[in-house]
């Protein structure tokens, strides 16, 4: 099967001494060992990894979208220029489109970057989006300027952080232990799977909305606003204080609902 041209999937495996050997060679664009050669899907240069306890850094000056990986190998919009980095059990990798992309192609503001689950993940973007489905992990994402999307992601006994600020955080089907979310100018909109211990929603113009599962134990509830409506539907009697949930405006409603 013929790749792409205007979009090849890069898949690298390194072993990681070897990338930070690549990676001192000099140069804007590091691949890794595979190099810009080694062609689409199924090549050697960016990381495999093992899974629970590894972590993935990403940044990027523009926006994001993280789907889920077929295998354990990260896969990475070929447009995009990248460099890869390792230190102590962290990989990141740095995204940038100055100009044209790689290969001459037009760089795409939302780049596509492949994971697989139960590593945990931070992105950090700037004016644009981060959108986020199917992703099986830890998750703390912040931009500015944009919205977070969540959809079918997180996990059940990790943290979860979704942070904007002139944006909206919204997250559908989302797990998580513990969660947070806030923007400063927009809603955020919560729907999770599961119950998390520990729940924080906060902005300063918008509104906050959280729905839990229907069979949800109890929470300690505090849902304050300035100007708005505070509604408290989630079983709050006999909460105990290891399962809270802290929902907070200035300006807008605040919900907390059982689905």
């Amino acid at each position: 099967m013929k790749a792409n041209p205007a979009r090849r999937l890069l898949r690298l495996s390194v072993v990681p001494a070897v990338l930070c050997l690549a990676a001192a060679c000099g140069g804007g664009d590091h691949e890794g060992p595979g190099g810009a050669g080694s062609g689409g899907p199924g090549s050697a240069g960016t990381p495999a990894l093992a899974g629970t306890g590894e972590r993935l850094v990403i940044t990027t000056g523009d926006g994001l979208r993280l789907r889920a990986a077929d295998g354990r190998r990260v896969t990475v919009d070929d447009r995009t220029r990248r460099h890869w980095s390792h230190h102590h059990g962290t990989w990141t990798l740095d995204l940038s489109c100055a100009g044209r992309g790689r290969h001459g192609a037009p760089c795409p503001r939302m780049p596509e970057v492949d994971v697989p689950g139960g590593v945990s993940v931070t992105v950090t973007a700037r004016d644009a989006g981060i959108d986020v489905s199917g992703v099986a992990a830890a998750l703390d994402l912040t931009t500015v300027n944009g919205d977070v999307t969540v959809t079918r992601s997180g996990r059940a006994d990790a943290a979860v952080r979704l942070a904007t600020r002139n944006g909206s955080v919204r997250a559908t089907a989302l797990e998580a232990g513990r969660l947070h979310a806030g923007t400063v100018n927009g809603d955020v909109v919560l729907a999770c799977a599961t119950a998390p211990s520990y729940v924080t929603g906060a902005t300063t113009n918008g509104s906050v909305d959280v729905t839990v599962p229907h069979d949800t134990p109890a929470y300690r509830v505090t849902a304050d606003t300035g100007n708005g409506r505070a509604v408290v539907t989630v079983p709050t009697r006999d909460a105990g204080r290891a399962r809270t949930m802290t929902l907070t405006t200035v300006n807008g409603d605040v919900d907390a609902r059982r689905d």
